[in-house]
């Protein structure tokens, strides 16, 4: 055959094979076609590889299931000195302590999100050396307590658990005094208004204190992740199974002063109690009171400032979620009746846990004072 004999090949089926001829070409004579032709085609590959593995992170993320980690032996003698006891076929944790011998005082505290009551055991010795009963519970979606999904979590029903509980343990003639912190002051608030217009089942409150909740919402500055679970719409439940220990780490720990951080242990126990009973998958659905907050903020703002029980509020200064000086400034302009302790500079949005002796302190001059 000679050399300027035409030589069939086989067209190339695919991009790379394509490639190698013109690779081929290369060696005998310079071709710009062949080369523009060629580099499109790997790229285009390499972006649909690209796209394919994306899609496949967050797939795997949402039908791999990753075991919650084991409850610390703090936890679980917690729980095990707790109790529980249904609402709407839903299991309710609560953990009560009968303290001081020949006083009727009752202390209800009511804890924030996204954690549970464990919040109050730095303080909890120190309040059964004044009350003679000390309940806290877990809010239904929180702690030990039924995380029911799909679910529309509600402020209002939260209140309804609280009476719930109240009735429970026969305690719905008594006055109670309340402790509250973040999100469980809006649910206090709400407990305020049924109280003070005398709804049946109420709650009868003795007193109020209140403790870095964003209870107006112009002065709330909910965290980025907080936000995007509770703003995503039909793709926060990949985005709840997407949430790990690092990323709930790094967003807790802001909240917290820089001397006053919890330990690492601190951290495992508070990320343990969300991911018990799959906490973590229901965060987007309980994260719908910020938005109650703003539509309510009639009522419950309302019943704080109409209010003639007596209130105070507890104030960890370096809190980024309720700003100082804004939200203090206008809690004590709405809520002049109120008494304020503000704690030392340094402690933020947690402050039973950041600083629990200057804490109690606080509550317990409030509460002696009438």
């Amino acid at each position: 055959m000679s050399l300027n004999s035409t030589h069939f090949s086989p067209p190339a089926k695919t991009a790379d094979t394509h490639c190698d001829k013109v690779q081929e070409s290369r060696m005998s004579q310079d071709s710009p076609q062949n080369e523009s032709e060629c580099g499109p085609g790997r790229r285009a590959s390499r972006e649909w590889w690209l796209h394919v593995s994306l899609l496949c992170i967050p797939l795997l993320a949402v039908y791999l299931h990753i075991p919650p980690p084991q409850l610390s032996p703090a936890l679980n003698t917690w729980r095990a000195s707790g109790h529980f006891f249904t609402f709407r076929g839903n299991n309710i944790f609560y953990k009560e302590s009968v303290g001081v011998v020949g006083s009727s005082d009752v202390l209800l505290l009511l804890h924030g999100f996204p954690t549970s009551s464990y919040d109050w055991y730095k303080i909890w010795d120190s309040l059964t050396q004044r009350f003679n009963r000390v309940i806290a519970l877990d809010f239904l979606g929180f702690g030990f307590s039924d995380k029911p999904r799909p679910h529309r979590y509600s402020i209002f029903e939260q209140a309804s658990v609280v009476e719930a509980l109240i009735s429970h343990l026969g305690l719905s003639e008594q006055r109670i005094n309340l402790l509250s912190h973040d999100y469980g002051d809006t649910v206090a608030l709400e407990l305020l208004y049924r109280s003070d217009h005398n709804r049946n089942g109420h709650v009868t409150i003795n007193s109020l204190c209140l403790s870095n909740g964003g209870i107006f919402p112009e002065t709330h500055y909910p965290r980025f992740l907080q936000k995007v679970l509770k703003d995503s719409g039909f793709i926060s439940p990949v985005l709840t199974r997407l949430v790990n220990y690092q990323l709930f780490s790094r967003g807790i720990r802001d909240v917290f002063g820089p001397y006053t951080q919890p330990t690492e242990a601190e951290f495992w126990d508070m990320w343990t109690g969300i991911r018990f009973n799959d906490g973590n998958l229901v965060m987007d659905s309980v994260l719908q009171y910020i938005n109650q907050r703003m539509k309510h903020r009639e009522r419950w703002v309302g019943a704080l400032t109409s209010s003639s029980t007596p209130l105070h509020m507890i104030y960890g200064p370096l809190d980024p979620v309720n700003p100082h000086p804004q939200f203090i400034q206008l809690y004590q302009k709405l809520v002049q009746r109120s008494t304020v302790s503000v704690l030392d500079e340094h402690v933020s949005h947690y402050p039973q846990l950041e600083d629990p002796t200057g804490f109690i302190n606080a509550y317990l001059s409030f509460i002696n004072s009438f």
